[in-house]
């Protein structure tokens, strides 16, 4: 492992940036706290440029080295979640329902240490653009910078992106070429039937018992039309329908997400919900309504830009403790945005033992930052070395 003793000593100040950004946690594009807080110390680092306001509230710094034309972007996200945090740790959330369970403040923290470490030592060709996003969890933050032109606005050539994994030894990376995470689509499904007393079933046409039949259907989307070695999901999370015992009601809403690695994947998943939905009501005597909506698309790494972050992320943490076939994962993440408008690629860090992002339980691990750090001041000074 070549971590230089230069960023093993901003550990520390490091880890005091990261509580204090998980003390203060912020949903989606309403980070105002936070990027001020960026903002703020990337002017104290000496960034040539700092912009805040890029995709609503995202702030982006550049920091010049020698003379040269070259830009890569670093990205880092800032929002948190809405769930209320239970470690009861020194430093938890001080607002009540929202938390930092996806590690964000790691990210941010771990990219304002690489930011310091770029600006002090300037030792590259061009120009490192730090990127800090905002509404990541499902607000589409990346698509909002890349739309309001940053990508040309900074003259960005390539853009990477690193997200922390729980289950993965501490500070050990894993990437792979190609798809890496899930597209995440969601469907509304509104079934009408007709009501009835509860005791006289045969006078209604039951939309909940429908729904049932529309469930079961809807995971042979999956099993039957889907090549078993081309990844899908289809998952029903959450059914409403009637109030009262007595009562079977005249409507039925569901509504769930599907998510796929290929494009073909998906738009069959678009394609068999709408059918298995709205054909499957019919054979009862209902009707269904159902509304497939695209979101995230899949986050695809371009293969050099890929096989480039390996080689950093050897440097940083030894062979063996990369992994660079690691398998694609259906979770789903808005960095895909920004590797459609450039080539780049996107690596976990692992976080060691802790619980499972989205968890009440999370926390980050400090003891990750300096890996964090080097593997971005590598990149930068090597991609950029001229």
């Amino acid at each position: 492992m070549t971590i230089s003793d230069s960023i093993k000593a901003l550990l520390p100040e490091v880890t005091e940036w990261r509580r204090d950004i998980h003390r203060h946690p912020e949903l989606q594009y309403d980070v105002h706290r936070t990027a001020g807080k960026v903002a703020d110390l990337l002017r104290q680092f000496g960034c040539d440029e700092v912009v805040e306001g890029i995709g609503k509230t995202g702030v982006v710094g550049v920091i010049k080295g020698r003379p040269g034309s070259r830009a890569v972007g670093l990205r880092a996200d800032m929002d948190a979640l809405p769930i209320e945090e239970t470690t009861n740790l020194a430093y938890s959330s001080s607002v009540s329902g929202k938390m930092h369970a996806c590690g964000h403040d790691g990210h941010t923290a771990m990219l304002l240490g690489a930011a310091k470490t770029l600006a002090k030592q300037r030792n590259f060709t061009g120009n490192a653009v730090v990127i800090f996003q905002p509404a990541e969890e499902g607000g589409g933050g990346g698509r909002a910078m890349v739309e309001d032109g940053m990508m040309e606005r900074f003259a960005i050539e390539e853009v990477y992106g690193m997200h922390n994994l729980p289950g993965l030894a501490p500070g050990h990376f894993s990437i792979c070429p190609g798809p890496i995470m899930a597209s995440s689509d969601v469907f509304d499904i509104d079934v009408t039937g007709k009501g009835a007393h509860a005791a006289k079933p045969h006078e209604s046409i039951d939309p909940v018992l429908v729904s049932a039949h529309i469930i079961s259907a809807l995971q042979t989307i999956v099993s039957r039309n889907t090549d078993p070695l081309k990844s899908a999901v289809v998952s029903v999370t959450a059914i409403h329908a009637g109030e009262a015992y007595n009562v079977i009601p005249s409507r039925v809403h569901m509504h769930g997400t599907c998510r796929a690695l290929l494009p073909e994947i998906r738009d069959l998943l678009e394609r068999r919900v709408v059918e298995v939905a709205e054909l499957t009501a019919r054979a009862f005597g209902a009707s269904a309504r159902a509304v497939y909506s695209r979101h995230y698309p899949v986050t695809r790494n371009h293969a050099t830009q890929t096989k480039f972050c390996g080689e950093i992320a050897r440097r940083v943490a030894g062979h063996d403790n990369v992994d660079v076939e690691a398998p694609p994962m259906m979770g789903a993440e808005d960095f895909s945005y920004m590797l459609e408008a450039r080539p780049g690629a996107f690596i976990f860090i692992g976080n060691g033992d802790s619980a499972g992002l989205h968890n009440a339980a999370y926390d980050f691990n400090d003891a990750i930052i300096p890996a964090g750090i080097s593997y971005w001041t590598q990149l930068a000074e090597t991609r950029l070395a001229g």
